[in-house]
């Protein structure tokens, strides 16, 4: 019902930038929020911060000062730039959607397939 296809992922080293996109594509009628989460491996997913319609945002502690989430709500993506990395934020990031789709009137959660950041000492 909703794709999501995460984009810009790559090689990094300490101290370097990445942005991150994800395009939210199918049958949506509204957008509730939107999300980044990673995972590293042998470690459980985690939030890396979440945007609203009304493009408050939240981000989790490690990445506060660092990241910067935002939206394009015309073409329902969101972007994840990526500044200061560090080898901790090597991770598999993953884009996560949520809100209404046709024929739903419940919010719905998708998420996509992940892109692989993977920041050098």
């Amino acid at each position: 019902q909703v794709q999501l296809v995460e984009s810009g992922g790559g090689l990094v080293q300490r101290g370097g930038s990445l942005r991150l996109s994800c395009a939210a594509s199918g049958s949506i009628t509204s957008t509730n929020f939107m999300a980044w989460y990673r995972q590293a491996p042998g470690k459980q997913r985690e939030l890396v911060g979440n945007i609203n319609s009304s493009d408050n945002t939240n981000y989790a502690d490690s990445v506060k000062g660092r990241f910067t989430i935002s939206r394009d709500n015309a073409k329902n993506t969101v972007f994840l730039q990526m500044n200061s990395l560090k080898p901790e934020d090597t991770a598999v990031y993953y884009c996560n959607w949520n809100g209404r789709v046709v024929g739903e009137i419940f919010y719905k959660n998708f998420w996509g397939k992940g892109t692989l950041v993977t920041v050098s000492s």
